[in-house]
Parts: structure tokens; sequence; C-alpha cells
């Protein structure tokens, strides 16, 4: 039987080598999202799917590589999900819902994201600016709403002091907070706002309260 690494080096084997690398992301995700960059182990990464330290470096380089393919990997997701919305087939105020709502859906049953983001915030994004694939991708959150915000102030439907960013800012804040903040919210409020019983309203609740936002002219 021939060592994997050889083949792989050799062309051989796609499909198995490509199972292998999506297998180590996904248990990587796991670790880092519960344990943060410096917690995480390689070893305990390589057990966890069948794999070697050796081929984990043979394919990301170094723990710090796969962490940041990590990162690319659950931010693309999200972008995936905003690119499935055909933004220019829906009135301004109900592309702004979709996407709102898309979002909200995405966050909430995507904790490791959360948890990815956090970690990412207490190390002041330094890992995350060495990545130029998502500086570059992410951008497409913004011109995304930003083409959506366009025809609706051209319309007359929207407001025109409220920018793209804000929007998404706000978006991401109420998102994410369902799952960043959920334990201690339920602690104090005794209330999960993971619940299933209250996910309807609140996903309908992000959407009122952004496209309220843009169509206030006060």
């Amino acid at each position: 039987m021939t060592d994997p690494l050889t083949d792989e080096r050799n062309g051989a084997a796609t499909d198995r080598a490509v199972r292998t690398r999506g297998d180590i992301l996904e248990v990587a995700t796991a670790e880092f999202a519960a344990k943060g960059y410096a917690g995480a182990r390689v070893d305990e990464i390589a057990a966890r799917t069948r794999t070697t330290k050796r081929m984990i470096y043979y394919y990301f380089t170094s723990k710090e590589g796969l962490y940041l393919a990590v990162l690319e990997r659950v931010y693309a997701q999200i972008r995936q999900v905003e690119r499935g919305i055909h933004v220019e087939e829906l009135a301004p105020d109900e592309a702004l819902r979709t996407i709102a709502e898309a979002t909200y859906d995405h966050h909430t049953t995507h904790e490791a994201f959360i948890q990815l983001v956090s970690i990412e915030n207490i190390h002041r994004a330094e890992h995350l600016r060495q990545s130029e694939t998502i500086l570059r991708e992410n951008a497409t959150a913004i011109t995304l709403l930003e083409s959506v915000i366009r025809r609706g102030v051209r319309s007359g439907v929207f407001r025109d002091d409220v920018d793209a960013v804000d929007v998404h800012m706000m978006i991401s804040a109420y998102a994410c907070f369902h799952v960043a903040n959920r334990h201690t919210f339920a602690a104090i409020f005794d209330r999960d706002m993971l619940s299933p019983d209250l996910q309807a309203s609140h996903r309908r609740l992000i959407g009122d309260m952004v496209v309220a936002t843009m169509t206030d002219r006060r």
C-alpha cells in the first residue's frame, strides 16, 4: 500500500485528498471554536480525523495555516449564503429583509462561526488580517447591500443617510448576539434565545428592524 502523502505528490487520489482536507477542516473548526487558537492541539485534530500531524502540516503548513484555512472556510460559508440571494429580482425592502433573515438563519445555526469571530476579536484580528482571501471575499457583503440600498434610495423607498457598513453592522450585531450571549442572557432573563419556539418571531424581528430603519426618514 502506498503512502497517501506520496500519492498526493504524484497527483493521485485527488478525491481522497479533497475528502481528507475537508475532514481536517471540519474537525479543526470545532477544535479551534471550542478551545481557541492557543488551546487547540494539532495532535488532537489528527487523532479525531484518523490522519497524522505530518499530513495536516502537508496540507496546511503549520497550525496557524490550518487556523487561517478554518477562518477562510467559515467566512466563505456566509458569503455563499448571500450569493444565493437574487436581490435583483426583489424589491429593495424585500431584498434587505431577505438578507437580514438569511444572515440570522446562518449565524444562529453555525455556533462555531460566532465563536471563531469572538476569538479573533480577542486576538484583535491578528490572524484574520493575514488572509487576503477573507479581506477580499468579505467585501462582497458590503457591495451586495450597497446595490440594494442604492436601488431603494433611487426609488424613494430608503433614506439616503445610512450606508451599507452600518446596515451590515446592525444585521450582524442582532444575529451574533443570539449565539454569543445565549447563556448569560438565559441565566439573567430565563430565556433561551435559540429556543425553536422563538426562531420565527426573532427572524421576522430582524427584518422588521432593518427595513424600518431604512424607511424611517425622520
